[in-house]
C-alpha cells in the first residue's frame, strides 16, 4: 500500500496514474479525510493503514506562478517547510519510508569549467557564458546533491518559494527514512497549465535561459524506482540528463507543432523583471549522475522534450 498526499495536484495526479497503470494498491486521503498538518492525526492514520511507502506531492507553489508566494507567505511556509517536517516526524514515529518532492529552484547557474578551472557561475546569460555555451556545452556541469543551495534564504536574493523549499531540505537532512526528489521545470505531452511546454505557448514573451528539466512521468517512475531498488534514502536530482535553453525548446515547438503565432523574447533580465514577473527566478543545471549511478536511466533533456512534442495532446476546446 502506498499513500499519496497531494494527489489532486499536477505531480500528485501523475503518481496516481502511474500506480493505477501498474495495479499497485494506493490511497489518496483528501484534506477532509485527513488533516495532514496534524502530527497526531497523521501518525494514527499511518499506524492504521500501515503503508509500505508514502509520497508527499503536497505543497504550495502559488497560482498562476510563484509570484503568488511572495504575498501568501504564511501558506507558502506552512505548505513547503512546516508540512514536510510534520510528515517526517509522523513517518519516523510509524516507521514508514517516504518520498518528498523538493525543487531544483534552490540553485542558480551552474558549475562551469573555464581555462582549466571550475567555478560556479550564477548567471548563464552573460555574453561570456553565452559565447562559451555556443562553443563548448561540455564546459557546463550541474550542481550535485552535495552542493549547498545558492538561491535560498541563506544566499539571497531568492524567491520566497525557493527559500521555503531549501528550508525543508535542511530540516529533512537528518531523517533516515526520506527520499528527497528534486524536480526541475516539469513537462510532458499533456496540454496543462502547469506544463512548461504549454506555458511557453501561452506566454506573451518568452524568458530565455539555461535549465535542467524533468519529464513528469519520468520523474514519477524514477522516484519510485529509487525506493523499489532500495537505493539509499537521501537527496536525488531527478532530472533528464543534460540541459536545454528556452530558445531551443521554442525552436522544437515551432518545428513540430507549427503554432500559428510568432514567439517573442524578453530582451534581457531588466525588461523581464520590470514588466514580466515580481519574484526572482531560478535558472540552473542539475547533475543527475547520482540517479544514474542508482541504475536509473532517463532520456536526455532535449530528446524528452522532442518526444513530448511529437506526442502532444491538445486540450479540448
Amino acid at each position: 500500500m502506498i499513500v499519496v498526499l497531494g494527489a489532486t495536484g499536477y505531480m500528485g495526479r501523475a503518481y496516481v496514474r502511474h500506480l493505477q497503470e501498474r495495479g499497485l494498491d494506493h490511497v489518496t486521503p483528501s484534506r477532509r479525510e485527513l488533516d495532514v498538518s496534524s502530527y497526531a492525526a497523521l501518525v494514527d492514520f499511518l499506524r492504521a493503514v500501515k503503508p509500505a511507502f508514502l509520497v508527499n506531492a503536497a505543497g504550495f507553489t502559488g497560482k498562476p506562478n510563484v509570484d503568488a508566494c511572495e504575498t501568501a507567505r504564511a501558506e507558502t511556509l506552512l505548505g513547503n517547510a512546516v508540512l514536510p517536517v510534520t510528515i517526517s516526524h509522523a513517518c519516523q514515529a510509524a516507521g514508514v519510508r517516504w518520498g518528498h518532492i523538493s525543487s531544483g529552484c534552490i540553485y542558480n547557474g551552474a558549475r562551469v569549467r573555464v581555462g582549466g578551472r571550475e567555478c560556479i557561475e550564477p548567471d548563464l546569460m552573460t555574453p561570456d557564458m553565452q559565447a562559451l555555451l555556443n562553443k563548448d556545452r561540455g564546459a557546463f556541469h550541474g550542481f550535485t546533491e552535495s552542493d549547498e543551495p545558492n538561491f535560498s534564504f541563506r544566499h539571497p536574493p531568492c524567491s520566497f518559494y525557493s527559500g521555503t523549499k531549501a528550508l525543508a531540505e535542511e530540516a529533512l537532512a537528518a531523517d533516515p527514512l526520506v527520499y528527497i526528489w528534486r524536480l526541475r521545470i516539469p513537462f510532458d505531452e499533456e496540454d496543462d497549465a502547469r506544463n512548461y511546454l504549454a506555458k511557453l505557448q501561452t506566454y506573451p514573451k518568452v524568458y530565455d535561459n539555461v535549465n535542467s528539466i524533468s519529464h513528469r512521468a519520468d520523474f514519477v517512475k524514477a522516484s519510485l524506482a529509487l525506493w523499489e531498488k532500495e537505493a539509499p534514502p537521501g537527496l536525488y536530482n531527478v532530472t533528464n540528463p543534460g540541459f536545454i535553453t528556452a530558445r531551443e525548446v521554442v525552436a522544437l515547438i515551432e518545428r513540430i507543432l507549427k503554432p500559428d503565432r510568432p514567439f517573442e523574447f524578453w530582451s534581457d533580465d531588466r525588461e523581464f523583471y520590470a514588466k514580466g514577473v515580481k519574484a526572482p527566478r531560478s535558472n540552473c543545471i542539475l547533475d543527475a549522475s547520482k540517479l544514474q549511478s542508482a541504475g536509473i536511466e532517463l532520456a536526455p533533456a532535449a530528446d524528452a522534450v522532442e518526444h513530448a512534442l511529437r506526442h502532444w495532446k491538445r486540450r479540448a476546446a
